[in-house]
């Protein structure tokens, strides 16, 4: 008698038991990881020599001159055109080789020099058409026809790195530092790569943060995109300066110790034709998928085909490119819900396990995510990648071998509407323990970076916390010398929030650029409603520098937080014990490592003999360590530092001592003998 072959076991199982009904659906995705990964590779290639798209593809050196190669299978010809040969659409036409690919090779060491500007004619059933090739390293706009064209980019003197500990050392836990570069500067106009080196980096430093991410780096047309729409993926955007300047950039970042991670948008593509992938061969299915399923519904923009090697290859290539030639320290992968269902999670609740298994479920672009995380860690073993996923998908940051997705990190996209949520009900009304669920649950054994606000609340058509809770006030009530009851609620309420978000909900944090501080201002990029102006498009560092505002405030209690918490470890510390949920009076008192937290969000309810039970930690002299309550965070310094609490043994209450808490405070103690 025939045996029944045996289930392979996933430890994804063991991890989350209520995925075992899901059994065939884990296996289903492992299985297409390990089957594409053997038709790319074979039995002997290793994906890391796999995705060297970027040095066989565009514009290489060789010993008699230059090489130019593009897969474009659907064209019927293909001719290189531009500066070198005055853009005569005849003289250079290519070869087509096996498997689509085009070539030509240029005799002579100056067939083709730095900066000349080139681009290829592509014919399809005689319609003739201009585009980028789609591995050009550099794209610049002509300024008397504002169309983009490629660049050659082969400097005469290669960028000398001195970050000789690249690739050699981890930094985790990560507080990330969200930035954007054309807005990081508080003049009106686009900032560059070298003002961000020179004077951004110093503050992120000084401020704590280890890690740097960079939005909107892969060049787009549409400078209003936030980045979003890329058209060109191995081009360094010349929004911000030259390549140099972003080697400069990264070099001098991790000279101060710090990573430097890419927002890399893997999920879909700019719809441009003529300086983007769209139609590159002539069709519309070369690198997306064709005919209506490869537009975004929401978003107007080009779908991948990740079922496609080529396209895999393309990708593959992509992110081991920005390691090699830029030295990024890794990745946050924006749009990975999107990517992951075939109705890009519109709509969706995802209140059911059988909602991340179904036919719904894209299972060609998680083994593409798969096949990302294990090249990327391939090739930097202590890189990070971290997912805009907001589904919740079982595995996401889990081990590959363990029947996950490969990610270290997944953003917490829950916890920034859970605080814009609040804000809309009333103070007295807040459910702690919808706070305390919200921030301490996630994915067992699954990492994830948590953040109050990033650029999205920040945008035009939404308000930043700050900004919701003090609105039109801002304008008039941060001067220190005015106080005002609704701007010392959103002082109180902005620390308290960052606060409790760091210490209860992060194996990560992350921050963007102004919101340590409450930013006063929304984003608006230049475009026709606003006049064009850069206005709204910049970061006002002087609010914090001049010292007459509560800006600085703000700034203070970020840096202190953020000493605190690397101080303690406290993204390390993975024992938190809820020790105390008072719903009528708003308080909520943890533990983690060797601290106990106490929060009160009450507007009004501050008791002087709150008794903290303090049995995780034990017995002994207790002191406060860190309070939100300080003057020189806009406080009223109401919590002694110096005062000793000693524990005593309640028969009711259990081990603890009385404690002064007041309204919208925070406090940190911690045993001292």
């Amino acid at each position: 008698m025939a045996k029944t072959p045996k289930q392979k076991q996933y430890k994804i199982l063991s991890i989350d038991p209520q995925l075992k009904p899901f059994y065939d659906d884990i296996a289903l995705r492992m299985n297409q990881h390990a089957k594409t990964r053997k038709m790319l590779l074979g039995s002997k290639a290793d994906l890391s020599s796999f995705a060297n798209g970027y040095m066989y593809y565009g514009f290489s050196r060789t010993e008699d001159g230059w090489v130019y190669r593009e897969w474009a299978p659907g064209a019927d010809e293909v001719h290189l055109i531009g500066d070198f040969n005055n853009w005569n659409r005849e003289s250079h036409p290519m070869t087509r080789l096996e498997g689509g690919n085009w070539e030509i090779h240029l005799k002579g060491e100056n067939a083709l020099q730095h900066r000349q500007r080139v681009k290829i004619q592509v014919t399809k059933d005689g319609v003739k058409s201009d585009h980028i090739p789609a591995y050009i390293r550099r794209v610049v706009q002509n300024a008397q026809t504002n169309q983009f064209d490629g660049q050659i980019w082969a400097p005469p003197h290669p960028f000398h790195w001195t970050d000789g500990g690249y690739g050699k050392r981890k930094i985790a836990p990560p507080y990330i530092y969200e930035a954007h570069i054309g807005m990081a500067q508080e003049r009106e106009g686009v900032g560059t790569y070298r003002e961000f080196a020179d004077f951004n980096l110093q503050y992120i430093h000084d401020m704590g943060y280890n890690t740097v991410q960079l939005m909107a780096i892969q060049e787009h047309a549409y400078y209003a995109s936030f980045g979003y729409q890329v058209s060109n993926f191995f081009a360094a955007s010349a929004w911000y300066g030259e390549p140099e300047d972003l080697k400069y950039l990264i070099n001098k970042a991790h000279e101060m110790g710090m990573y430097v991670l890419l927002d890399v948008v893997h999920s879909h593509a700019s719809d441009n034709a003529n300086d983007g992938l769209n139609l590159l061969d002539g069709t519309d299915n070369q690198y997306f998928i064709g005919g209506s399923a490869g537009w975004h519904p929401a978003w107007g923009t080009r779908l991948f085909n990740y079922a496609k090697h080529e396209v895999l290859h393309f990708l593959l290539s992509n992110l081991k490119f920005w390691l090699e030639e830029y030295h990024f320290d890794g990745f946050r992968f924006d749009g990975v819900t999107s990517m992951i269902y075939q109705d890009h999670g519109l709509g969706s609740s995802f209140t059911d396990y059988a909602q991340y298994f179904s036919l719904n479920t894209n299972v060609d672009a998680l083994t593409y995510l798969q096949l990302a995380n294990e090249l990327i860690h391939a090739v930097n073993p202590f890189a990070i990648t971290i997912a805009e996923e907001m589904s919740g998908m079982p595995g996401m940051c889990l081990p590959i071998r363990s029947g996950g997705i490969g990610f270290d990190y997944r953003l917490s996209m829950g916890v920034p509407d859970f605080w814009i949520k609040l804000l809309k009900q009333g103070d007295d009304t807040w459910d702690m323990g919808k706070m305390w669920y919200e921030l301490s649950t996630r994915r067992p054994q699954e990492k994830n970076v948590a953040y109050c606000e990033s650029h999205d609340q920040a945008l035009v058509g939404d308000k930043t916390l700050i900004f919701r809770m003090a609105d039109a006030e801002m304008y008039v009530g941060m001067d220190k010398a005015y106080h005002s009851i609704c701007i010392d609620r959103a002082i109180a309420l902005h620390k308290m929030f960052r606060f409790i978000t760091l210490t209860l909900g992060s194996d990560g944090y992350l921050n963007f650029m102004g919101n340590e501080f409450g930013h006063p201002e929304w984003i608006d990029f230049p475009r026709e409603g606003n006049g064009w102006s850069y206005k709204y498009a910049r970061r006002q560092w002087s609010l914090v520098e001049n010292g007459y505002l509560k800006y600085q405030w703000l700034a203070n209690f970020d840096r202190a937080m953020l000493k605190f918490s690397r101080k303690y470890r406290v993204l390390n510390k993975t024992d938190t014990t809820c020790l105390w949920i008072d719903q009528p009076g708003k308080i909520i008192a943890f533990s983690k490592g060797e601290l106990i937290y106490v929060f009160n969000f009450s507007p009004q309810h501050s008791p002087t003999d709150f008794f903290l039970p303090v049995h995780t930690v034990g017995s002994g002299r207790y002191k406060v360590v860190f309070s939100t309550d300080d003057i020189n965070f806009g406080g009223m310094d109401r919590i002694s530092k110096d005062y000793v609490y000693y524990t005593k043994q309640d028969p009711k209450k259990g081990l603890g001592f009385e404690i002064y808490i007041p309204c919208r405070t925070a406090v940190v103690f911690k045993r001292v003998d």
